[in-house]
C-alpha cells in the first residue's frame, strides 16, 4: 500500500492574506477626513485620491456632507461597501469606540494614525490596551498607532500624511519612527533608491515586525527589507520570520541605541556582563539578520544584496591601476572582518602572461596606471575563475591612457558570471560618470571611495557567513533518544531550594545539576569542621581547595571565602578557621555553613574559559561564552547566544571570541577537543531550555584541556517566590519540541520512535530518499523529482531546519537492533498558512515499510500536534490514483471531495 502524498505544502498561498487588507485594499475608509490645512486627516485623503491605485475611497466625517468633493459618510457602518481598510486619524481618546465600529462593520485593517498613545503615558497605554481587545474580537489587523501611515509605490497606494510619495522599487522599508520615516523619504528621492512598500510602523499595538518580514517575504517586487527599530516587541515573532526570510532576501537593520545607560544588578558574573544590545546583536546573527550603523550603510546593502550574490567567504581580490586606494582598500577590509585573497600559483601565472613586468605579483594586483580595458578585464577574468577568490574589486582612477568608459564596459560581462559578487570603485569626476552609468545598468554597484566599496563587501561576508551558520549540518549527538533524561532530577534540586525560600544554590548544588546534564566537574566534598576538611583532602590528595559553602553568598572572594594550594592536612585545618573568620567578620556567622573541599586542577596545558546563562527582557534566556579567571570583567573577552544551541551555533559562538584561537592551540600547544567542547555547550544549552526556573547561572572557570574539560566552580541562581510558573520568561526561539516523541510498534513487532525533526536528521533523510519509487516520489510531490533533486543541501536544509512554532515535520526513526544504525522511514509535516488558524499537512513513507500502519500512525499523530498547536482546520490535496492515501484519510475522519479544476481530492478535517 502506498502512503505517499496528502498535501502540496510548496503550493501558492491563498489568493488573499490577511494583510491584503492593509496593502491591497479594494476600498478605504477615512475616518477624520477633513478639509482642514495641515491636519493628517486632510493629508490622507489627498494622498489617497490624488495616486489612484483601484480602490475606492470613503472619507467619513459626521459633520460634512463631503470632503475635497467626496461624498462623505458620518461612520463606517453608512458606508455601501464592505470595507477592508480603515485610517483613523482622529483623537486618541475617540479610537478604542471607532475602532469597535469598524470590527462590526466586518473591517479586517486599520491604520491608526492618531498619537497620543503609550508615548504620553499610563492613560494612553490604556487606550491602546482598549483599542486592541476590540479589535481582537473581530480579527482586525491594525498597524500604529502613532504612525506615519503605509505606502505601496507599485500599485500608487499613498495611505500615509507624507507630503511626497516615494519612487516604485526592491526595498520593503519599515520603520518605528515618523520623524526619521519623513527624512528617508527625501533622501531616497535625492539618491534615487526605490520602495516596494514604506511602512511606518509607530507603537506596534498589532501589527508588529514578524507580521511585516512575513508579508514582504511573500512579496513579488520586495528583493530586501529594511528595518528601522527601536524596540524589539514580539521577539519570538521577529526571529521566526526573519529566520524563514533572510535566506532569500537580505534583511538589513538599523537598530538605535547601541548604548546601554541603564546598569542592571546581577548576582553573577554572567549576569553584569549581559547587556542588551549584545544580546540583539547576537540574535540578529542567529538569524541572518545584518545589522548596519548608518542610513547609507542601510541601503548600500539593501542595493548590493539584491544585485549581487552572497560571498562564500571573506577573501576579497581587488584590481586596481593605482596602488595607494588599493592599500586604502585593504586596510577597511580587514578593520570590517574581510580578508584579502591570496591568488592561488595557477592565477598568479595567468596574469604573469599580460599583465606588465612590474606588476604586484599579489593582491591588490595592481595593473598599472597605463592599463586599457583589455588588461582591466582579464584581470578581473582571471581573479574571478580563482577557487582562492570569494570576491572582487574593481578599483579605477582617471589615468591619460585609461578610458573609465571602456573599462566599464569591459567589467559588465563579469557582473553576476562566477557566481562571486563584484564591486567596482570608479574614483573621479564627471569623466566617470558614463562607465558607473554602465556599470550600475549591469547590476554591478559603485562606490566614490574604495575604502566604502571594501566595507560593503565586508558587511556581505558578515551577511553570509551568519547564513551559513543558520542552514550548516550539524553534528549528530551520540544518543539522542537516550531514555535517562536528567530534566526531573535537575527540577527536584531546585524546587528543595525553593521551598527553603532560597535563590542562591550552594557551590556542591550547582555542580550536582550541571553534571546531570553532563557537565563534568570537579568533585567536592562539603564539611561542617575542620577535621572533617582535613580527612577530605587526604582522601583527594595534594594540592587541595577549600572554598566557602554558603546559601546566601554568592562571590565567596569578596569575604575571603577561598584558599588554594593547600598541601598537607594542618594547612587544610588552618584554611577553614580562616574561612570561617573571614566570613563572620565581613558577612555575620549565619553566611557560613561549612566548606567545600576539592582537588586543585593546575592550569598547566589547559585554557579557563566562562560559560553563563542570564536573562534579558526581551529575548529571555541568553547564553554566555568568553574567556574565563578571575579578570573576567577586565579581559572582556565573550560572545552571547540564544538558546537552543546545536553544535554548529556552539562552535559560532565560540568562534566570535579572542579566547577561540588559544582553544585551538597557540605557539605549538595541542588543540582542546573541539568537538567536545561544542557538545559541552549543547548540553548546557539544553539545561538552561529545559529549567525555567534558573534565573542565573555562573561557570567560571570551565578549565579545558587537550585531554579534558572540567568544571572548577558553579554558582546558579533561581527566581524568587514572587515569580510563578506562568511569569517564567521563555526561550525566543522554540526548542525541540521533545513533547512530541512517542514509541511506536508496528504491525510486524518493529520498535520505532516517531519525534520531531531535527537539523541532524539530513544525512538520515538523504538515505530515506534513496529508499523511495517513482511512484511514491510522484504521488507525494504530484511530478516526478530526480534523487540529486531531492536530496541537495540546499533543499534538505529548508526541510530539516525548520522553525517549530510554522510548521512541524515527524519523523518515524528506527535504530538497527544489531548495528546500532539508525534510519528514517516516514515523514509527516504539518505547516501553518501565516494569518490563519488552518494548516497544510504531508505524508510520504519508505516503500519498504509500507502496509505496516505507519503512514495512519504519522498522521493521526500530526493531526494531534495540530490541536495541541491551536490549528483549527487542516487539509491536504491527494492524487485521485493516490486510493491508499485517500482510504487512511477516510478512516481517520477527513472529508474528501474532488476538485475537478486541479484534478485532486481535497481532503479537509475541522480539529
Amino acid at each position: 500500500m502506498n502512503r505517499s502524498g496528502g498535501g502540496r505544502i510548496d503550493a501558492e498561498p491563498e489568493a488573499r492574506r490577511p494583510l491584503d487588507a492593509i496593502f491591497a485594499p479594494r476600498t478605504v475608509a477615512v475616518v477624520g477626513a477633513t478639509e482642514k490645512a495641515g491636519s493628517p486627516g486632510r493629508a490622507v485623503l489627498w494622498n489617497l485620491i490624488s495616486n489612484p491605485f483601484g480602490a475606492t475611497i470613503f472619507p467619513i466625517n459626521p459633520n460634512r456632507r463631503n470632503v475635497l468633493g467626496i461624498k462623505a459618510y458620518k461612520d463606517v457602518a453608512s458606508v455601501p461597501d464592505p470595507v477592508d481598510l480603515a485610517i483613523v486619524a482622529t483623537p486618541a481618546a475617540t479610537v478604542p469606540g471607532l475602532i469597535s465600529e469598524c470590527v462590526d462593520a466586518g473591517v479586517k485593517g486599520a491604520v491608526v494614525i492618531s498619537a497620543g498613545f503609550r508615548e504620553v503615558g499610563p492613560d494612553g497605554l490604556r487606550l491602546e490596551h482598549e483599542v486592541l481587545e476590540r479589535a481582537r474580537r473581530g480579527r482586525m489587523r491594525i498597524i500604529g498607532p502613532n504612525c506615519l501611515g503605509v505606502m505601496r509605490p507599485h500599485s500608487g497606494m499613498n495611505a500615509s500624511f507624507a507630503p511626497r510619495s516615494p519612487r516604485a522599487g526592491s526595498v520593503g522599508y519599515i520603520s518605528q519612527s515618523g520623524a526619521l520615516d519623513m527624512a528617508v523619504l527625501d533622501w531616497s528621492r535625492k539618491e534615487n533608491v526605490g520602495f516596494s512598500a514604506f511602512v511606518s510602523v509607530g507603537s506596534m499595538l498589532d501589527v508588529g515586525w514578524g507580521d511585516l518580514i512575513d508579508y514582504l517575504g511573500d512579496d513579488p517586487h520586495t528583493k530586501s527589507i529594511v528595518l528601522y527599530m527601536e524596540s524589539i516587541g514580539d521577539a519570538r515573532a521577529f526571529l521566526s520570520a526573519s529566520r524563514e526570510v533572510a535566506l532569500t532576501k537580505p534583511i538589513i537593520v538599523l537598530k538605535a541605541g547601541r548604548t546601554d545607560a541603564a546598569a542592571r544588578v546581577a548576582a553573577t558574573h554572567t549576569g553584569a556582563l549581559v547587556g542588551s544590545d549584545e544580546v540583539l546583536e547576537a540574535a540578529f546573527r542567529r538569524v541572518g539578520v545584518l545589522r548596519v550603523d548608518s542610513i547609507a550603510d542601510v541601503f548600500d546593502m539593501a542595493d548590493v544584496l539584491s544585485k549581487q550574490p552572497r560571498p562564500r567567504g571573506p577573501r576579497l581580490a581587488i584590481v586596481t591601476n593605482a596602488g595607494g586606494p588599493g592599500v586604502l582598500a585593504t586596510d577597511a577590509l580587514v578593520e570590517h572582518g574581510g580578508a584579502l585573497a591570496e591568488p592561488s600559483p595557477d592565477a598568479i601565472r595567468a596574469l604573469d602572461l599580460f599583465l606588465p613586468e612590474g606588476w604586484s605579483r599579489e593582491n591588490p594586483v595592481d595593473v598599472l596606471s597605463d592599463a586599457d580595458a583589455e588588461r582591466f578585464g582579464k584581470a578581473v577574468e582571471v581573479l574571478a575563475g580563482d577557487d582562492a577568490v570569494d570576491g572582487l574589486l574593481t578599483i579605477l582612477t582617471p589615468q591619460a591612457v585609461t578610458d573609465p568608459t571602456a573599462v566599464a564596459g569591459r567589467l559588465r560581462k563579469h557582473a553576476k558570471v562566477f557566481g562571486k559578487p563584484v564591486l567596482a570603485c570608479w574614483m573621479g569626476g564627471e569623466s566617470i560618470e558614463p562607465g558607473t552609468a554602465l556599470l550600475n545598468e549591469a547590476g554591478v554597484p559603485t562606490y566614490p571611495h574604495p575604502d566604502a566599496a571594501a566595507r560593503v563587501f565586508a558587511l556581505m561576508w558578515r551577511s553570509s557567513y551568519n547564513l551559513q551558520g543558520l542552514y550548516e549540518t550539524p553534528t549528530r549527538p551520540a544518543d539522542d533518544a537516550a531514555a535517562d533524561s536528567p530534566r526531573e532530577r535537575a527540577e527536584a534540586i531546585l524546587a528543595a531550594v525553593r521551598a527553603e525560600g532560597r535563590t542562591i544554590l550552594t557551590e556542591a548544588e550547582s555542580k550536582r545539576i550541571l553534571t546531570l546534564y553532563d557537565v563534568a566537574t570537579v568533585p567536592t566534598t562539603v564539611v561542617q569542621t575542620a577535621d572533617e576538611a582535613a580527612t577530605a583532602a587526604e582522601g583527594f590528595g595534594w594540592p587541595v581547595a577549600v572554598k566557602l559553602n554558603s546559601t546566601t553568598i554568592t562571590h565567596k572572594s569578596d569575604v575571603g571565602g577561598v584558599r588554594l594550594n593547600l598541601y598537607d592536612a594542618d594547612a587544610v585545618r588552618g584554611a577553614f578557621r580562616a574561612v570561617e573568620r573571614s566570613v563572620e567578620a565581613h558577612a555575620g556567622p549565619g553566611h557560613f555553613q561549612g566548606v567545600g573541599v576539592q582537588p586543585m586542577v593546575q592550569p598547566e596545558g589547559g585554557v579557563e574559559v566562562l560559560l553563563g546563562s542570564s536573562l534579558d527582557p526581551e529575548f529571555g534566556p541568553v547564553l554566555l561564552f568568553g574567556a574565563g579567571g578571575r579578570h573576567v570583567e577586565v579581559l572582556g573577552d565573550r560572545a552571547l547566544g540564544l538558546p537552543p544551541l546545536n553544535t554548529t551555533l556552539a562552535r559560532r559562538m565560540m568562534e566570535q571570541t579572542r579566547i577561540f584561537a588559544a582553544l585551538k592551540g597557540v605557539r605549538g600547544q595541542t588543540s582542546v577537543d573541539m568537538a567536545a567542547l561544542e557538545r559541552l555547550l549543547v548540553r548546557f544549552s539544553d539545561l538552561v531550555v529545559e529549567q525555567p526556573w534558573i534565573k542565573e547561572i555562573d561557570v567560571n572557570p570551565l578549565f579545558a584541556s587537550p585531554d579534558r574539560l572540567i568544571v572548577l566552580d558553579a554558582r546558579i541562581i533561581v527566581h524568587g517566590p514572587v515569580i510563578h510558573a506562568q511569569d517564567l520568561p521563555r526561550t525566543a526561539i522554540r526548542p525541540y519540541p521533545s513533547q512530541y516523541t512517542f514509541p511506536w510498534t508496528s504491525k510486524k513487532g518493529e520498535a520505532l520512535t516517531i519525534r520531531p525533526i531535527r537539523p541532524e536528521d539530513e544525512p538520515l533523510l538523504v538515505d530515506f530518499h534513496a529508499t523511495l519509487s517513482e511512484r511514491s516520489v510522484s504521488f507525494r510531490y504530484f511530478h516526478a523529482m530526480k534523487y540529486s533533486t531531492r536530496v541537495a543541501h540546499e533543499r534538505l536544509t529548508r526541510i530539516c531546519f525548520i522553525d517549530y512554532d510554522r510548521e512541524m515535520a515527524l519523523v518515524a526513526d528506527r535504530k538497527d537492533p544489531e548495528t546500532g544504525e539508525r534510519k528514517v522511514l516516514g515523514v509527516g509535516r504539518l505547516s501553518k498558512i501565516r494569518g490563519t488558524d488552518e494548516a497544510e499537512f504531508a505524508l510520504l513513507v519508505s516503500d519498504q515499510f509500507q502496509g505496516r500502519g505507519l503512514g495512519s500512525e504519522l498522521l493521526r499523530r500530526v493531526l494531534q500536534v495540530g490541536r495541541d498547536e491551536h490549528v483549527g482546520r487542516v487539509r491536504g490535496d491527494v492524487l485521485p490514483e493516490n486510493v491508499e492515501m485517500l482510504r487512511v484519510c477516510e478512516k481517520i475522519g477527513f472529508r474528501l471531495a474532488r476538485d475537478i479544476d486541479d484534478g485532486v481530492v481535497r481532503a479537509e478535517m475541522e480539529l
